[in-house]
């Protein structure tokens, strides 16, 4: 793996990272993009994301987080994706082209307004309640549709599919990633979707053979994210 040096932006200095799908997301990019970034683990099982320090870099007070060397602060996984994509385009897991990196904005959108959303969300009010209530706003009642909403978008998703083996046929891109991570989420917290749904099944099969997907559960070195398990 390289050290991300960007010669058309401020260089990453460092990365907050946590045990959590959407820190996850970053991570398994990172290693698909062979990338290495400084990282600070954020304890947020204990709610260090909520503490004066880290809210004075993310007000929002959630991870991923990365810092610039120029001072600048980038939240969202989305968004630094986007940025570190385009400071190391190859390999391309958003897309080389305009046609490309709409298309996979597309299948990303779909995936995170349909999917994981609700999984996270369902997450928060039933398995993940006694840890979030009283850090955020959480509505019990509602855990039991929302799972039944993320699974019925997962079959919708599934029957849009086509029959490549990515969601952008030969295309692997953070779509790919950003479910995967979601639908391996689910599984992992009581939220399992099902495998023999005829795309969904042997393409969840194929991501979780890849280096990165096991690689990416373990938390980025604290001196940088390694090539392997950490």
């Amino acid at each position: 793996m390289h050290d991300p040096a960007a010669p058309n932006g401020a260089v990453p200095k460092l990365l907050f990272d946590a045990v959590s799908p959407v820190p996850r997301c970053l991570r398994m990019f990172l290693l698909e993009k062979g990338l290495r970034v400084p990282c600070v683990h954020v304890d947020v099982f204990r709610g260090e994301n909520r503490e004066t320090a880290f809210l004075a870099l993310n007000p929002a007070g959630q991870t991923p987080v990365l810092e610039l060397a120029d001072g600048t602060v980038l939240a969202e996984a989305v968004a630094i994706a986007e940025y570190l994509e385009e400071l190391h385009p190859v390999p391309a897991l958003i897309g080389s082209t305009p046609l490309q990196r709409a298309q996979t904005r597309m299948w990303w959108r779909r995936v995170e307004l349909n999917i994981t959303e609700f999984i996270h969300n369902a997450y928060h009010y039933a398995e993940g309640l006694q840890r979030f209530q009283g850090r955020i706003p959480v509505a019990p009642e509602a855990a039991d549709g929302l799972k039944r909403i993320a699974q019925d978008r997962i079959a919708w998703l599934d029957a849009m599919m086509g029959d490549g083996p990515f969601l952008l046929g030969n295309r692997f891109t953070t779509a790919d990633i950003w479910l995967y991570v979601w639908l391996d989420f689910g599984n992992d917290v009581g939220q399992p979707f099902d495998p023999r749904l005829p795309r969904l099944g042997p393409w969840f099969e194929r991501v979780q053979a890849r280096p990165s997907a096991g690689q990416s559960r373990e938390l980025c070195a604290p001196l940088g994210c390694s090539s392997g398990p950490a």
